[in-house]
């Protein structure tokens, strides 16, 4: 394999172009250089309200949440990627501060709805106020179709996300294997020709 080949940080034809993975780079720098700004702003607005950056954005899902579509404590863990433990304990304590209530769900009586109290709504409202000119700078350069577009493909993205994770936590460890069988393959003697010796 040449070595241009094999410096290659992808290999699918639709992620390569002549120049082979320049604009996938590119792509990512960009990628990393907005997420390190979005991370930056969620900071800036959880602190604003004296939330977790986590406890923030569960708000947010709840709030948008409907009647015909309650959320309970999976589905907030499903919006938003994370783990129903850690919801379920930040969640606690959100109910706590007296920001959530639970209430049983009409159909299942094993699950909870969940709903901003008017606590919550006050904190939400003042929070908006904030939020309105933020992301009105970071996404108000785009056209009504690029915006739907690109909801659309940060969406496909997401959800493949995790699966992409678990194959680099794979990939990673058969590499790491088949270097650690290669670098102990080559410092063990070589008893044929110790044999010889003898």
């Amino acid at each position: 394999m040449p070595v241009s080949d094999a410096l290659l940080t992808a290999s699918k034809p639709e992620l390569l172009d002549k120049e082979g993975d320049r604009t996938l780079r590119g792509l990512l720098y960009d990628y990393f250089a907005f997420g390190r700004s979005l991370e930056a702003c969620r900071e800036i607005f959880a602190g604003f309200v004296d939330l977790s950056p986590t406890q923030y954005l569960i708000l947010i899902a709840i709030k948008n949440s409907t009647a015909e579509e309650p959320m309970g404590v999976n589905q907030v863990a499903e919006r938003l990627y994370l783990s129903g433990a850690f919801v379920t304990n930040e969640i606690n304590k959100l109910v706590s501060d007296g920001l959530l209530e639970k209430s049983p769900h009409p159909e299942d009586g094993r699950r909870v709805q969940l709903a901003l109290t008017q606590h919550g709504m006050s904190l939400l409202i003042r929070l908006a106020a904030l939020q309105r000119p933020v992301n009105d700078a970071l996404f108000g350069m785009l056209t009504r179709e690029e915006f739907k577009m690109l909801a659309q493909l940060l969406s496909r993205l997401a959800s493949n996300a995790d699966s992409a994770l678990k194959l680099a936590v794979h990939v990673q460890a058969t590499l790491k294997s088949q270097e650690d069988q290669r670098a102990s393959a080559a410092s063990r003697p070589d008893s044929r020709k110790k044999g010889r010796r003898r």
